[in-house]
């Protein structure tokens, strides 16, 4: 069976992503996955459709969500303990982000990094926007059959940003799981639907660049669901959560 070869998460939604060897997923998902986002100076949400290179921006927390380090590409770090100010909801891509803004020295470095007024927001609970659905996974298969209609040798899973990357699979083998549980570690995941993707995927996960059309290759070979949806991967419910590690194998349960 698959088993897991990495974990990507992203403390601010949009920046740089982390790789622990191992996690623990709740019913919420990670706890320090994008528990922070960004906002400009007209509560509209500042992502990487908006900034790609956001992405160059490494970034961490504690899982209380207290503390929040930033390392720049120019090597400046700022870290500080969190300070919360005003609340505010924000538009989130059809939902609402709900948080208070957070008060300290990111938001300057920030604004000149992208040369727009910006705001750090801290969502009220971990999970963020999420409406279930909190982990998400990958698998290398799926990223050679992408590459193979792509006309490269392969293609860097880092860029559709999944929770879980599993090696081992077959092409979209983890398609055949929606509807059914599967256990990881000490963890038990219901997978429930196919992630359909946006421009994101586009980008280069070092530079936040535009460098490869994923979108028109998937559709190029596995259509629309619904007319509208290039999927790629898979969404999952947590039932029982639990510590996943590097190297845990994939259980199917029923």
């Amino acid at each position: 069976m698959p088993s897991v070869a990495r974990f990507s998460i992203s403390p601010v939604r949009s920046l740089g992503l982390q790789h622990p060897t191992e996690i623990d997923v709740t019913e919420v998902g990670v706890v320090e996955d994008r528990r922070f986002f960004l906002s400009d100076d007209t509560n509209r949400l500042v992502d990487r459709l908006i900034v790609g290179p956001l992405v160059r921006i490494e970034t961490r927390t504690d899982p209380g969500a207290t503390m929040l380090w930033m390392r720049f590409p120019d090597g400046e770090v700022i870290e500080d303990d969190v300070e919360l100010g005003e609340a505010v909801e924000t538009p989130i891509h059809g939902r609402t982000g709900v948080g208070h803004v957070v008060v300290g020295p990111w938001a300057e470095k920030l604004s000149a990094y992208t040369g727009r007024t910006i705001r750090v927001i801290r969502c009220d609970r971990p999970g963020g926007t999420r409406r279930g659905n909190p982990t998400s996974i990958i698998s290398d298969g799926s990223l050679r059959e992408l590459a193979k209609h792509a006309g490269l040798d392969e293609v860097d899973g880092r860029r559709f940003r999944m929770l879980i990357d599993l090696e081992g699979a077959e092409p979209h083998e983890e398609d055949t799981w929606i509807g059914r549980r599967i256990a990881l570690g000490d963890a038990i995941l219901r997978v429930t639907k196919p992630d359909a993707r946006c421009a994101i995927t586009t980008q280069d996960p070092n530079t936040g660049m535009r460098d490869l059309d994923t979108l028109r290759t998937l559709i190029s070979y596995r259509g629309l669901r619904e007319g509208k949806h290039a999927d790629f991967g898979v969404l999952a419910d947590v039932e029982q959560p639990g510590r996943i590690r590097v190297g845990d194998e994939v259980t199917l349960l029923d």
